[in-house]
């Protein structure tokens, strides 16, 4: 074992935490077709867009962490969706499976000991790999609370 293994598996948990909220699995377990792309009043997203907003970005981090040739993408007009609803069940689900996908492969990055969480992502401007991990746990808690809102917003949260 590492010195750093604790770490490493602390940041591998920490991608899907579930310790002190709900997490990505149950966030999006049976919503309902019919309000996957419904705005509640008042709030400017819906499960659709938030959903690939979460994908989206996840990806990006990701590709980030990976791709020697990464291209930065275009805020805000690349990280969400054009539109309030998905094509098709088939495009939930497939984001859903493309998100849970991504987050097994951070928290394999996160596991990896060949990888120094300390050291700067050779083709960024000063980001480290602990950084993006953060990041990416970061960013997925505050949406996926924001998607339990709006669920419940449309009625469409059951707490049991």
């Amino acid at each position: 074992m590492t010195s750093d293994a604790p770490l490493r598996e602390q940041l591998r948990k920490l991608l899907a935490w579930e310790d002190a909220h709900v997490g990505f699995d149950r966030a999006v377990a049976d919503i309902p077709a019919a309000v996957r792309g419904k705005q509640p009043s008042g709030v400017p997203y819906s499960p659709w867009q938030l959903l690939e907003h979460l994908r989206i970005t996840q990806h990006d981090i990701l590709d980030f962490c990976r791709n020697p040739h990464y291209e930065e993408m275009k805020w805000p007009d690349d990280y969400w969706p054009a539109s309030a609803a998905p094509v098709s069940p088939a495009a939930w689900d497939d984001s859903v499976s493309q998100f849970r996908q991504d987050r097994k492969a951070l928290q394999d990055l996160a596991a990896d000991p060949a990888i120094d969480l300390f050291a700067r992502i050779p083709h960024g401007q000063g980001q480290t790999y602990l950084r993006e991990l953060l990041l990416a746990a970061d960013h997925a808690a505050y949406h996926i609370g924001e998607l339990i809102v709006v669920r419940r917003l449309l009625g469409a949260w059951k707490t049991s």
